[in-house]
């Protein structure tokens, strides 16, 4: 046997019986003893090899606090022994290009072996450099370097990699065994077969891994790693500004604002967060604020993230190099979707692809970490920065891509897919869509896809696509009602008119104004609505589409009834419903019956209403209907209440939660126990309210219907009320004015402030009441609902009367008589002129006398 060894080292070489074995003692290498199976390294008592060369850990390092206790838990060794044996011996990090992966293995590395016994041996580090062409080192070349790191001289390394592996896995089983286990870094592996041969297979040894690649054919425990939230991105900030300027540079937490934009812009990612703060540490005299603005600009971004020793689109071009054509190309059309993320149907149509295919480059681009799974299984995202540079890349390859006819794909399989959608939402009998088996699963997609939809038509015009907007603005009207997603409805509906406008269509001009007109209304902006209900109507009229008209009319009425113009309400509703009638549309005539019943509750035309709500719902009935027959049953047995027929009304609203029930429309039976309840207050059956009304506000919940909870809430509360349980009166009612205040119904909010008002005088908290009522009365005033405000400071002069604050007692008494007096409201004005009078006495007398009026009903 040929070969060279160090002093003192002694080799014995046995074969017999097909077997092989080679022991080394008094030394650590020696180049012939490869040649057998086994390996037997003795260590001499004293040597030096080269075991630091561990990367000094950052000092602006933060936010990865729970990564390191969750790789400190894989590193430590079992019972506190060097020697011991780990489930888990080999960890890998990836994620992103950037995202911090080395320096969160230092930083663990370095606290590993600060750990009394846990690796007496050392580290050992390597970088791969597995993403550049130019700098990656194979694993014969690296073994080469971690063989020489443990003072292996030159001569005596051997040639090949099979050989290599095993004298340096050997070498590594030998320092465990004899208590210096030492902990192996590989950084930068860009696959499993580059990384593979370096990890230690002794049982004790142990290695972290980086990967931009999740590289699960390692058989190591898996740690993907993601952006740093808001607070860690600050800090990042400061603190690496800090280092290389000194702790006296404040730029940062000056202008926090400023701050808060760059880490936003940097989405997160550490390494943009460290040029950031390196380009502002370049200029001492660059305020944050220009930096902010400098970023703002998505088409120069990647400019401005970038120094001359590193630069954020540098690190994603590492990665882009390796993805074969065909992931680079769908890679690069991922940024033509508008929205926040991608589902796996809609990226095929975008790739012009099968789903399956689709899928697939989807999962590889994952494991590249350049796009991340969603918030469920067949969502995509991309990282910000990502999708900029994405986006450049897609824009050189516009022509050999055909981005033009990928966006119409996507663009279009929005719109076809949305009204196949709004199809089922759709209460009228008719076809559906095959598109989707059911309302359920039409809805279903509609939430996941809501953010994307909306995104696609606020951008299609600037891209070229006027159609999809108004597409997705007249197919998404019935959802983002359902949804309450009112804000989002008016956004779409005034961009799919101007473009109507623009291009001189006028009946898409009408459509737009209608569902426009019903947006407007849902947040109480009543004047706005009126004025496009009129206008759409005079459209229709001119076109001479009086089925349309009529529709508008009914939805006209009911704008003008939330105005308490309730004459003309009537009128419009009278009129849709007779020409409803003429048409031969029991549909529309039944809806225009159903809300002229509504109205005529508004002005205590009681027996009209029930007559108006029964002949709706018997045409409903008539039509199959049921869906809508529900809906007048709730309407009718609340007219019923009012005509004091409760028996009745409680019948109706059973009635309706039945069918609700039958049917499956969990939304609409929470509405009908919500009457239900309140139905069964007037019957002093106040226990049944209570779980009526706990029974409609878990299916609100169920349903995430926040506007729904609000108003069961409401009347838990006042149900409360009646029976004496004030606390949880005072419970239910402040909870659904958060409810409201979140959703910004500043109107629902004034109502529960009202209530409110009322519960906490029963628990005598007057000072607290005096402070809900004073709320309630200030925003039924800004509002314009002037009968409400009337009622609140009546209230408010109550609870004010009640701590002996006369004088502001006597005043708010005061306005509510002119409020009551303006709307001819005679009993409203004697009211608070009758306590008025009586606090006017107290204040003169004395006395501790409670106005004889009890509370006024805000409800």
């Amino acid at each position: 046997m040929d070969g060279a060894h160090g002093d003192g080292t002694h080799v014995d070489a046995a074969r017999g019986g097909g077997a092989t074995s080679n022991t080394i003692t008094g030394g650590i290498f020696f180049h012939a003893v490869v040649q057998g199976r086994d390996i037997t390294v003795q260590l001499p008592p004293a040597i030096t090899p080269a075991l630091s060369g561990l990367l000094a850990p950052d000092s602006a390092f933060t936010g990865r606090d729970r990564h390191v206790e969750r790789l400190l838990a894989d590193l430590a060794p079992a019972g506190g022994d060097a020697g011991g044996q780990r489930a888990v011996l080999v960890s890998t990090v990836s994620g992103l290009g950037g995202i911090g992966k080395t320096e969160l293995v230092v930083q663990t590395a370095t606290r590993a072996l600060e750990e009394p016994g846990w690796f007496p041996g050392g580290v050992l580090f390597t970088d791969l450099a597995g993403y550049d062409p130019a700098r990656s080192i194979s694993p014969e070349r690296a073994l080469e370097g971690l063989l020489r790191a443990l003072a292996v001289p030159g001569e005596h390394i051997p040639g090949g990699l099979e050989d290599r592996q095993r004298l340096y896995r050997s070498v590594l089983a030998a320092y465990a065994r004899e208590g210096r286990r030492i902990l192996v870094v590989v950084d930068n592996a860009s696959t499993a077969a580059q990384a593979g041969p370096l990890l230690p297979t002794d049982g004790a040894t142990a290695a972290l891994v980086t990967s931009r690649h999740t590289l699960d054919g390692l058989g190591a425990r898996l740690h993907d790693l993601d952006t740093l939230d808001t607070a860690a991105s600050l800090a990042v900030l400061d603190r690496a500004l800090r280092h290389a300027r000194g702790s006296d540079d404040t730029r940062f937490t000056d202008d926090a604002d400023a701050a808060t934009v760059i880490a936003r812009l940097c989405a997160g990612l550490p390494l943009a967060l460290r040029i950031a703060a390196a380009v502002l540490a370049a200029a001492p005299t660059r305020p944050a604020s220009s930096l902010a603005a400098s970023l703002q600009a998505e088409h120069t971004r990647l400019d401005k993230l970038a120094r001359p020793d590193r630069a954020v689109r540098a690190a994603f071009d590492l990665s882009y190099q390796h993805l074969t054509p065909g992931q680079a190309r769908l890679f690069r059309l991922l940024p033509l979707n508008p929205g926040p993320d991608l589902s796996t149907d809609a990226t095929a149509r975008l790739g012009d692809t099968g789903p399956d295919r689709a899928e697939e480059l989807l999962q590889q681009l994952a494991e590249a970490h350049l796009v991340e799974p969603g918030s469920s299984w067949g969502r995509w995202r991309m990282h910000d920065l990502v999708r900029l540079h994405a986006d450049e890349h897609g824009r050189a390859h516009a022509t050999a891509d055909r981005r033009d006819s990928a966006r119409t794909r996507l663009f279009t399989h929005y719109q076809d897919t949305t009204q196949a959608a709004d199809t089922h939402l759709d209460t009228l009998p008719g076809p559906r869509a095959p598109r989707f088996p059911d309302r359920a699963t039409a809805l279903h997609w509609l939430d996941a896809e809501h953010p994307n939809l909306t995104a696609t038509a606020i951008a299609a015009p600037g891209l070229g696509h006027p159609a999809t907007t108004v597409s997705l603005a007249f197919s998404l009207a019935r959802f983002l009602g359902l949804r309450r997603s009112f804000d989002d409805a008016i956004t779409l509906t005034t961009s799919a008119l101007a473009i109507c406008r623009g291009g001189g269509d006028r009946h898409g001009e009408a459509q737009a104004l209608s569902i426009l007109g019903n947006a407007l209304g849902d947040v109480r902006r009543f004047e706005d609505a009126i004025h496009s209900h009129t206008g759409a109507a005079a459209i229709y009229r001119e076109l001479g589409d009086r089925h349309r008209e009529s529709r508008v009319l009914n939805n006209l009425g009911n704008a003008l009834g939330e105005l308490r113009r309730f004459e003309e309400a009537i009128h419009a509703h009278s009129d849709a419903a007779t020409v409803f009638r003429e048409l031969g549309d029991r549909h529309g005539e039944a809806q225009a019956l159903n809300n002229l019943g509504i109205t005529l509750q508004q002005v205590r035309r009681f027996e009209e209403a029930v007559r108006a709500h029964t002949e709706a719902g018997s045409i409903y009935r008539d039509l199959g209907d049921r869906h809508l027959e529900g809906t007048a049953l709730i309407n009718l047995g609340g007219a019923l209440v009012q005509v004091r027929r409760f028996d009745e009304a409680i019948d109706s609203q059973a009635r309706a939660a039945d069918v609700c029930r039958e049917l499956g429309d969990r939304h609409l039976e929470g509405t009908a126990l919500n009457n239900f309840g309140n139905a069964l207050r007037q019957v002093r059956r106040y226990e049944e309210a209570i779980h009526a009304h706990t029974r409609a506000i878990a299916i609100y919940r169920e349903l995430d219907s926040r506007h729904g909870e609000g108003q069961a809430l409401g009347n838990l509360g006042t149900a409360f009320v009646q029976v004496g349980r004030f606390e949880e009166a005072v419970s239910a009612h402040t909870r659904a004015a958060d409810v409201f205040r979140d959703l910004g119904d500043r109107h629902g909010e004034a109502s529960e402030w009202a209530s409110l008002g009322i519960a906490l005088v029963q628990v005598g908290r007057f000072e607290e009441a005096a402070h809900a009522h004073t709320r309630a009365a200030t925003a039924f005033g800004e509002l314009g609902d002037r009968h409400l405000e009337g009622t609140a400071l009546t209230n408010l002069g109550g609870a004010l009367q009640q701590v002996r604050r006369y004088e502001e007692a006597i005043h708010a008494y005061t306005r509510a008589a002119a409020v009551f007096g303006e709307l001819g409201d005679r009993h409203g004005e004697e009211t608070a002129l009758e306590a008025w009078a009586v606090t006017h006495n107290e204040r003169w007398l004395g006395r501790d006398r409670r106005p004889e009026a009890g509370p006024a009903d805000g409800r």
